[in-house]
C-alpha cells in the first residue's frame, strides 16, 4: 500500500472521528448560557438570558443534571455547583421565556429561529 493511500485513509478516519465527537458533544448537557453561546449569542447576552431561563425552567419543572465545575484557568479554584440542561430542555425553556428587555427579546427571537 502506498503512502498516498494510507494518508487518504487516515484523513477519512480522522474526519469520521471528528463528526462522531461533535455529535456526541451536541447531545451532552450544557449550562443554559453555554447553549445560547453555542447558538451565536454573545457571552454577556447569554448570561442575562440564562438568568431568566433558570426561572422559567424551575417554573416548568425542568430538572437539569447537577454537576460541579471549577471556574479558574489552572483548576485550583473552588468547586461550584452547576446545573446542565439538554438541548431539548433549553428549547422548552426558551419557548416559555418572555423577556422584557429589548435586547433579550431580540436575542430570544434569534435563538428560537436557530434552535428550531
Amino acid at each position: 500500500m502506498s503512502k498516498a493511500i494510507r494518508r487518504a485513509r487516515r484523513a477519512t478516519r480522522r474526519t469520521a472521528r471528528a463528526v462522531l465527537r461533535d455529535r456526541v458533544r451536541a447531545n451532552r448537557p450544557h449550562s443554559l448560557a453555554s447553549h445560547a453561546v453555542r447558538l451565536g449569542e454573545t457571552t454577556e447576552t447569554a448570561k442575562g438570558i440564562a438568568n431568566g431561563l433558570r426561572t422559567v425552567a424551575k417554573r416548568l419543572g425542568l430538572a437539569g443534571k447537577a454537576g460541579r465545575t471549577r471556574r479558574t484557568v489552572d483548576g485550583r479554584g473552588r468547586l461550584r455547583r452547576v446545573v446542565r440542561y439538554t438541548a431539548g430542555q433549553f428549547r422548552a425553556a426558551l419557548a416559555a421565556y418572555r423577556p422584557r428587555k429589548a435586547a433579550f427579546v431580540a436575542a430570544r427571537a434569534r435563538l428560537l429561529e436557530v434552535a428550531a
